[in-house]
């Protein structure tokens, strides 16, 4: 360890208060993005007396699957009324905030440096976690405090326009959203006139697949049809350095893959190891779908603006041109719960590429599908997320 780094167990320590008297109902997890999100787990019949209640300026992080995830899912509680978590978390606090800050340190447990450095020591198992005393080994940098309050300061800052920005992507992707059903669900894109086609009397045909009529001229296929390529991806061996250590080409895995226009990756493989393994390097404007993964990263998409790859849990649908693939896209996202419907298997049922190829989309005429301000949403999203 770097002489000016110390072990985390030197700063923090454990809180286990049980929810013993029942007097806090609120149940709380924690996602791969590191926030705080209301459980949705059924708990008929279930003991909450054996749950950790989790106070103002505590953390929470759960060391099981970092290996498969190589993430940490940790995150700092600020709200003045306590809440609970699953025995299966770990709640902690520094010992001397007068040392440590908590708003510190869980800036420097949210470093991408912390979670590959955590997915590295967990083994890479498909199940590999880590304990509590390997936790507390983790390397820390920890300036004076006065040092860290600037940071934070700083930091806080940036959240702030950050969070401004998360805003402005909300608002254009629900706007975009809304176009998609007023054009290629309702059928109110615009006609030769400016006006919406079929209040406006555009001629219809019944269309026996879907139960209702719809434009003439169009039809339904299936997403493969509508695609130019589809491709899944692939891992290189972990145990193979060389097709790590180098940063030829960003790899993506399905926790990145949320529902978002994609910038960055973060791990990067080598050219050897994409020749290598199942990886296969993706265009600009390709089209992703999370093929399964925790909780509900399965179903989501992403809308790629750089060259990547990914792991074998994505889809990779390309298509012709930007209309047919932001339009695909916005597809993806309006029907992303009936899509992870469509997801089969065992104990965690899954989507496939072949699921997904059969999946039926409707196909606009080019007048249409022509039209449509899909591409300067994804566009304005882009500025947005490079700037995060």
């Amino acid at each position: 360890m770097k002489s000016n780094y110390s072990e985390l167990g030197k700063y923090i320590r454990e809180v286990n208060e049980r929810n013993s008297d029942l007097a806090i109902t609120n149940l709380l997890g924690v996602s791969m993005e590191k926030t705080f999100i209301q459980s949705v787990a059924n708990l008929n019949g279930v003991d909450m007396s054996v749950y950790k209640v989790l106070k103002n300026e505590q953390l929470a992080c759960k060391l099981m699957s970092v290996g498969r995830d190589e993430k940490l899912p940790v995150d700092l509680y600020k709200e003045q009324e306590p809440s609970i978590v699953s025995s299966a978390y770990y709640v902690f606090e520094p010992k001397d905030k007068e040392e440590l800050l908590p708003e510190y340190l869980m800036m420097w447990l949210c470093r991408p440096e912390n979670d590959r450095y955590i997915g590295f020591i967990s083994g890479g198992d498909v199940r590999g976690g880590i304990s509590w005393e390997t936790f507390c080994s983790l390397p820390i940098k920890v300036p004076s405090i006065s040092k860290q309050k600037e940071i934070v300061q700083e930091y806080n800052t940036i959240q702030n326009r950050i969070h401004l920005n998360q805003q402005l992507i909300q608002k254009l992707e629900e706007t975009a959203q809304a176009i998609y059903k007023e054009w290629f669900v309702e059928f109110e894109f615009p006609d030769e006139n400016g006006k919406p086609y079929k209040s406006n009397g555009g001629e219809m045909v019944w269309c026996e697949e879907l139960g209702k009529e719809i434009p003439k001229g169009w039809k339904i296929i299936s997403v493969k049809e509508f695609c130019k390529e589809m491709k899944s991806g692939g891992t290189p061996s972990r145990d193979n350095n060389i097709y790590w250590n180098s940063k030829d080409i960003p790899w993506l895995k399905t926790g990145e893959v949320c529902n978002r226009v994609l910038v960055k990756a973060e791990e990067y493989i080598s050219n050897e190891g994409c020749k290598n393994s199942s990886a296969k390097k993706l265009p600009i404007n390709t089209v992703l779908i999370a093929m399964y993964g925790e909780g509900k990263t399965k179903g989501q998409a992403g809308y790629l603006r750089f060259e990547a790859t990914t792991n074998q849990a994505c889809c990779a649908m390309i298509c012709d041109n930007e209309f047919d693939s932001t339009f695909l896209y916005y597809f993806l996202r309006i029907n992303q719960s009936e899509i992870a419907n469509l997801a089969n298997g065992g104990a965690q049922p899954n989507l496939s590429k072949e699921l997904i190829e059969n999946i039926r989309i409707i196909r606009p005429n080019f007048m249409a599908i022509g039209k449509h301000h899909f591409v300067k949403f994804i566009n304005h999203s882009e500025i947005l997320e490079r700037e995060n």
